[in-house]
């Protein structure tokens, strides 16, 4: 039976790429009510600030599922005990609880590197993802942060294992 393996890679690595390609087209898609376009899409991945998800600022995170790149997921370190979840996105084809696997990964490498608390910040429309975190123990705080497509935040605590 095929399953998961995460690794840390550099989120300019080909498949960290691709997956972030992914995630855009995804997330614009829903927002947009029609599919992106490959132009919005690279405008999504212009200056999106991916170039900070490497120690020391952060982390990114590589899921293969039966051996293929299918999830990916970063965190952004904010000081003060807390880090920032981000780009978490799993294939549609592949979405076999690796969700919550990477989760775990990345709360792990953010507990290493010092911090002691999990935000993040979505969207109403993502529901599938805010029904992930709620599951994997996230509960709704107040905005942390501000941003066209911050709807709603999340945060957890977590600790080195």
């Amino acid at each position: 039976m095929p399953s998961w393996i995460m690794t840390v890679e550099p989120v300019c690595s080909p498949d960290a790429y691709a997956l972030r390609r992914d995630y855009y087209v995804e997330v614009a898609g829903r927002y947009l009510g029609r599919p992106a376009t490959a132009s919005e899409v690279d405008e999504g991945l212009a200056g999106d600030g991916a170039e900070l998800l490497v120690p020391p600022t952060g982390q990114f995170v590589i899921g293969r599922w039966a051996g293929r790149p299918a999830a990916c997921g970063g965190f952004l370190l904010l000081g003060a005990g807390r880090a920032e979840l981000t780009r978490v996105y799993v294939a549609p084809d592949a979405r076999r609880g690796g969700a919550r696997l990477l989760l775990a990964a990345l709360e792990e490498l953010a507990a290493a590197m010092g911090a002691t608390e999990m935000v993040l910040n979505t969207r109403l429309d993502l529901v599938e993802a805010r029904a992930l975190y709620s599951r994997s123990g996230y509960a709704e705080i107040p905005a942390y942060c501000t941003g066209p497509y911050n709807e709603v935040w999340y945060g957890r605590s977590i600790v080195s294992r």
